[in-house]
């Protein structure tokens, strides 16, 4: 099976590498206790592997399959000698994940028939949303595209400023008005300058109160209709941003704002810091929603293309 072709830089790879270093000494520590004193795959082994695997915030369903593709291999070879068993779990978790058709992708691209590309961006506070959209700004207009950021989580002072630095960072205009204003007013001025700036990229920051799920479904459906005014098919692109450092509450974000509104793609942040690099790999398979983008440092070049052939060899070399 060959998953696994370079299709990253060097650069690009490396940076994967290094962000995903804690998670995975997290994970292999727990694996080779796991495997100690084994010398084939058993039951042992497999219980002991779907403790490491959930215990590594895959999450139970996913678990379920990783372990019932590896039992099926263990029953065809009939000896598997644990020394294999990452290879053989680098190979079932990308199988796994190539039966979803999504995280393909290597490089910022957006589609070429929607100008200006209208991307609405999701997710509860803290979890790097308005760094996530800075960061995007960066290389799409690094792409040679024309980018206009709209400050429409117009709760919180905060999140204006600091949309506001990104976008004098990035060199990038920026729609914005007072705080308390009206989000969904802000977002039609903001499509409204896009449209007379014949620009190609719009990006919305969206205010994240999750504990108010009623509010911020008619929020952010207001926000959609009035978008609608301006550009008919709009937004292109419903990005929801997860802290992947929480682990298994990434999961439950996920959950509770697909049921609040339509979600179209995931942004998977913070993977630098933590042992729970493994959500990225239950998120994909869960929700039926692509990961499109991963965070795995600091640098305005840490936010990477979601590959997930690249990240699972990461992951698992």
């Amino acid at each position: 099976m060959s998953f696994f072709k370079n299709i990253f830089t060097k650069e690009k790879k490396e940076t994967l590498d290094k962000g995903l270093e804690k998670s995975k000494e997290s994970f292999f520590g727990k694996l080779s206790k796991a495997v100690a004193g084994k010398s084939k795959v058993d039951d042992d082994v497999l219980d002991n592997l779907e403790e490491v695997l959930v215990s590594s915030d895959v999450g139970v369903e996913t678990t379920l399959k990783i372990i019932d593709r590896i039992e099926e291999r263990v029953a065809k070879d009939k000896y598997l000698g644990t020394e294999e068993l990452n290879v053989i779990l680098r190979e079932e978790i990308a199988g796994l994940l190539s039966e979803t058709n999504v995280g393909n992708e290597t490089e910022f691209s957006i589609p070429t028939n929607k100008k200006p590309f209208v991307l609405m961006v999701v997710g509860v506070n803290g979890v790097g949303k308005t760094t996530t959209i800075g960061k995007l700004a960066s290389q799409f207009k690094r792409k040679g595209l024309k980018v206009v950021l709209g400050a429409a989580d117009t709760f919180r002072a905060a999140a204006i400023d600091q949309l506001q630095v990104w976008a004098d960072r990035v060199e990038v205009p920026i729609v914005r008005q007072e705080m308390g204003s009206d989000p969904a007013s802000v977002a039609f001025d903001t499509l409204k300058s896009a449209v007379a700036q014949q620009a190609d990229v719009v990006i919305i920051d969206t205010a994240g109160r999750l504990h108010n799920k009623v509010n911020l479904m008619n929020e952010l459906t207001k926000i959609k209709r009035v978008m609608q005014k301006v550009v008919v098919d709009a937004p292109h692109d419903v990005l929801l941003v997860l802290d992947g450092s929480t682990g298994q509450n990434a999961f439950e974000q996920a959950k509770q704002f697909t049921k609040a509104t339509e979600v179209t793609s995931l942004a998977v942040t913070k993977l630098d810091g933590t042992a729970k690099g493994g959500v990225v790999i239950g998120i994909s398979d869960q929700f039926k929603i692509p990961v499109k983008y991963i965070g795995v440092g600091e640098g305005i070049d840490d936010l990477q293309v979601f590959n997930k052939f690249e990240f699972v060899d990461s992951f698992f070399k």
